[in-house]
C-alpha cells in the first residue's frame, strides 16, 4: 500500500493500517481523525486520494476538531462504483452513507472532482451540509468541447462496427484522448467522460450554507476564471485567492486550508 507523501503526518495517528476503516460493508474507504463523530468530511480529486488531506487533518485533530477523509469510489482503497456516473451519482453514493457518519451537518470540503460532488451535495441533502469549502473545483463548463479530430471519430467508428481491434481503438484513445481520460480506465474512465459533461449551474443556485471558494492563483487546471464565473450563481460564497499556488491546494498550502476550516467549524 503507498502511504503518499505524508508518512510524517500518519504516524501521529499510528500506522495507517490501524486507521484506515470501512464504510458499507467495504464499499467505501476512509480515514477519522480525531476523537467521535467527524465534524469536518474531505473529498479529494480526480485521480487522487484521501492522502492528500493529511497534514490538515492532523492539524484540526490535534486542536479537537474531529474529520473524515474518503477515498472516492474507484481511487485509493475504494473499489469502484457498479456503474458509471459523474459528480451526481458519487454524491448519491456518499449520501447513503452519512448516517455512519454523523447525525450532524458537516462541513465539507472538497477539492477538484471532490469539490463538484460537495456542491451537488449541499445542494440536494441540505440538512447534512453545514458549509462548504470548494477547492479548484471545475463546477462550470468552461466551452462546448472541441470535436474530435476527424481520424479518431473514423477510427471509433470503424470500432463499433467490429471493424477495428480493441487494441487499435485503445491506441487511439491514447493519442487523441486528454491526460485524464489516458490514465483512467474500464469503468472509471465512463465516469471521467459523465463527469466532464456536467455543468453545476442548478446545483449552485440551490446551494444556501456559506461556501468559501479557495483557489490558488496560478491554478492551470482549473483557472481563477471558473471560481469568478461560479461565484455568479452562489449568493452564499466567498472567494479566496492564495498567491503564488497552484492547482493542489491541499498539498501545497495544508495550513491555509486548515485555517479556513478552523473558521467555519467554530
Amino acid at each position: 500500500m503507498k502511504l503518499g507523501p505524508f508518512l510524517g503526518s500518519r504516524t501521529l495517528l499510528g500506522n495507517l493500517n490501524d486507521v484506515l476503516r470501512a464504510y458499507g460493508d467495504g464499499t467505501l474507504w476512509g480515514t477519522p481523525y480525531g476523537n467521535g463523530a467527524p465534524q469536518v468530511l474531505w473529498l479529494h480529486g480526480w485521480a487522487r486520494t484521501s492522502h492528500d488531506f493529511d497534514v490538515a487533518a492532523v492539524q484540526l485533530a490535534s486542536e479537537g476538531v474531529s474529520s473524515l477523509a474518503l477515498d472516492l469510489p474507484g481511487f485509493g482503497e475504494s473499489p469502484p462504483p457498479s456503474h458509471a456516473g459523474g459528480a451526481r451519482y458519487y454524491a448519491e453514493l456518499l449520501s447513503h452513507h452519512f448516517d455512519e457518519w454523523s447525525t450532524e451537518p458537516l462541513v465539507v470540503v472538497g477539492h477538484s472532482f471532490g469539490g463538484r460532488v460537495a456542491a451537488v451535495l449541499a445542494a440536494t441533502y441540505p440538512d447534512r451540509v453545514r458549509s462548504l469549502v470548494l477547492v479548484g473545483a471545475p463546477l462550470l463548463r468552461r466551452a462546448a468541447p472541441k470535436a474530435p479530430p476527424r481520424r479518431y471519430r473514423s477510427i471509433r467508428w470503424l470500432h463499433a462496427h467490429h471493424l477495428v481491434s480493441e487494441q487499435r481503438m485503445e491506441a487511439a484513445r491514447q493519442k487523441y484522448g486528454s491526460r485524464d481520460y489516458r490514465n483512467a480506465s474500464g469503468i472509471i474512465r465512463d465516469v471521467l467522460v459523465a463527469s466532464v459533461a456536467e455543468s453545476l449551474e442548478e446545483e449552485l443556485i440551490a446551494i444556501r450554507v456559506p461556501v468559501v471558494l479557495l483557489w490558488g492563483s496560478n491554478d492551470t487546471e482549473v483557472p481563477l476564471d471558473v471560481a469568478t464565473a461560479a461565484q455568479a450563481f452562489v449568493s452564499t460564497s466567498e472567494l479566496r485567492v492564495l498567491e503564488g499556488v497552484g492547482h493542489l491546494v491541499p498539498t501545497e498550502q495544508p495550513d491555509a486550508l486548515a485555517a479556513i476550516v478552523r473558521g467555519l467549524v467554530s
